[in-house]
């Protein structure tokens, strides 16, 4: 019998406006790089409120996802499988995003080339992008929060 599969889930949001996406910049063992605004659900809160906050804590925006790119299933470098929840939102103007996390270094807005140049947090990052600009995205009324209680 094998050991229980527990991944770590997490959320991740691909903003985009007039070609351009908006990353956050991190040290990862002393190296810059990049990521969509990304972070591990918390206890007791759903998959979309997830996201807003990263948004807010790495960005200082308030957003809300407006749709879902993709589910991954992921297993990293060092075998940490992950379940990643990928969401979307368009913006019309972008907008001035400073990090509210000590551990972002500053946010970026940049062309899907741009980003090519930049080592990536992992191979996510830029299936996340290829994906949205592939038109990949499911309504956000597609998750549904319905916790069931014992009691």
């Amino acid at each position: 019998m094998s050991s229980r599969f527990l991944p770590h889930v997490t959320v991740a949001c691909v903003v985009h406006c007039q070609g351009r996406y908006l990353l956050v910049e991190e040290l990862i063992a002393g190296t810059s790089t990049l990521n969509q605004p990304a972070g591990h659900l918390e206890a007791e809160e759903n998959l979309t409120a997830a996201c807003q906050r990263e948004l807010e804590e790495e960005t200082g925006l308030q957003l809300a996802p407006k749709e879902l790119v993709a589910v991954y299933q992921f297993v990293a470098a060092d075998g940490t499988p992950f379940v990643r929840f990928t969401f979307g939102c368009e913006l019309d103007q972008p907008l001035p995003a400073q990090p509210q996390d000590p551990q972002i270094q500053r946010c970026h807005w940049l062309s899907r080339e741009e980003i090519t140049a930049w080592p990536l947090r992992s191979p996510l990052v830029l299936q996340s992008i290829d994906d949205y600009q592939a038109g990949r995205r499911l309504p956000i009324d597609a998750i549904l929060d319905k916790r069931l209680h014992r009691g």
